[in-house]
């Protein structure tokens, strides 16, 4: 575990309590935890997300996710499920930083 990571404030999940403290580096470590390597898609779809989370201060829907890997490469949803298989609410958005939103199922 990185210091940065012991620093942080992390749920009895692993998830951020505050949004804000989350960095790439954190991002990093929490993937390894997931056993996610982090490739160039990953990151895309991280970034869309934490931008979206900038904007409207809650984590984005999977579907607005989904819509916008299909917009941006033509992706189906398959694509969201191969890049975090364990789930999005389970892995996107815990490695994205987000709170893990309550009346999400983890799968």
């Amino acid at each position: 575990m990185t210091t940065e990571l012991l620093q942080m404030n992390l749920d009895e999940e692993g998830y951020l309590i505050e949004p804000a403290e989350w960095t790439e580096d954190a991002a990093q470590e929490l993937a390894k935890r997931e056993n996610i390597e982090l490739t160039p898609e990953h990151w895309e779809t991280i970034r869309f997300m934490r931008d979206y989370y900038e904007e409207h201060q809650v984590a984005p829907d999977a579907r607005f996710v989904i819509k916008y890997l299909n917009d941006t490469k033509g992706a189906d949803r398959n694509v969201l499920f191969r890049l975090f298989p364990y789930g999005y609410v389970k892995q996107a958005c815990k490695i994205a930083g987000m709170k893990r939103p309550r009346a999400w199922s983890t799968g």
